[in-house]
C-alpha cells in the first residue's frame, strides 16, 4: 500500500545518496526531525548518533550498520539513532576522513610525515578500495596484505583516535540540544493540555449558565 507506483531507476538513487533531490538544506531538516522523533533520554539518542559518526571515522566501509549498531547496543545507546549518526560517512566525506586517518595514523607509527607530492590523495583511497572491495570478494589475499595493508593499517590506527575525539564532538552538544527539545515539547504538551482544561471549562460553564 506505502510502496512507491514506480520505482527509482537504479542511477536516480545512487544520484539521490550523492545528492539529495529535496536539497541538502530539507535533507538536513528532515533529518532533524527524524532524530527529535527517536523515542529514549537524551544520553541514549546523543550516545548512538555520536557511535554512529564515531564508526564512520574507520575504513571499514560496509560495516558501519552493523559496527555503530554493536558499539551502541554495548554502552546503552540507541540503535536507531546510531545507524543514523553513520550518515557523517558519506560519498562526499569518505575520502577527505580517508587522508586524515592515514595521516593521523601514519604519524602515530612514527613514519615520514607525507609532503604535498608524496601523500596519497582521496582518488588513491577511492582506487585501492575498489581494489579491496573485489580482492575480499574473490579472497585474494596477496593484494590484500602487499598492496592494500601498507594503507589500511595506518588508518586503522588513525581512526581510534581520530574516532574517540568524533564521539566527544557529537556527543556533548547533541546531548544538551535534545535535553531542550524534549524539555520544550513536554511545556508544548502541558499548555496545550491546559487549553483544552480551559475550554472545557469554559464549555461546562455555558451549558450549566443555559
Amino acid at each position: 500500500m506505502f510502496m512507491r507506483k514506480i520505482k527509482p531507476s537504479r542511477w536516480r538513487r545512487l544520484r539521490n545518496l550523492l545528492w539529495p533531490e529535496i536539497g541538502l538544506r530539507r535533507w538536513l531538516v528532515y533529518l532533524r526531525h527524524r532524530i527529535a522523533r527517536i523515542p529514549g533520554t537524551p544520553y541514549a539518542i546523543a550516545a548512538g548518533i555520536a557511535c554512529g559518526a564515531a564508526v564512520s571515522m574507520t575504513p571499514f566501509v560496509g560495516l558501519h550498520f552493523l559496527m555503530a549498531a554493536a558499539v551502541a547496543w554495548l554502552i546503552g545507546a540507541n540503535v536507531v539513532a546510531g545507524l543514523i549518526g553513520t550518515a557523517v560517512g558519506n560519498p562526499w566525506t569518505f575520502p577527505v576522513i580517508w587522508v586524515f586517518i592515514f595521516n593521523v595514523g601514519n604519524w602515530i607509527m612514527g613514519g615520514p610525515v607525507p609532503t604535498e607530492a608524496s601523500a596519497p590523495h582521496a582518488e588513491t583511497f577511492s582506487v585501492m578500495f575498489g581494489h579491496l572491495m573485489g580482492a575480499l570478494l574473490q579472497l585474494d589475499t596477496r593484494f590484500i596484505l602487499k598492496s592494500a595493508w601498507p594503507l589500511v593499517l595506518p588508518m586503522l590506527i588513525g581512526s581510534i583516535p581520530t574516532g574517540i575525539l568524533t564521539w566527544v564532538v557529537f556527543y556533548f552538544p547533541l546531548k544538551r540540544l535534545i535535553a531542550n527539545h524534549q524539555h520544550k515539547q513536554v511545556e508544548r504538551r502541558i499548555r496545550r493540555r491546559e487549553r483544552r482544561e480551559q475550554k472545557a471549562e469554559k464549555r461546562a460553564a455555558r451549558e450549566a449558565a443555559e
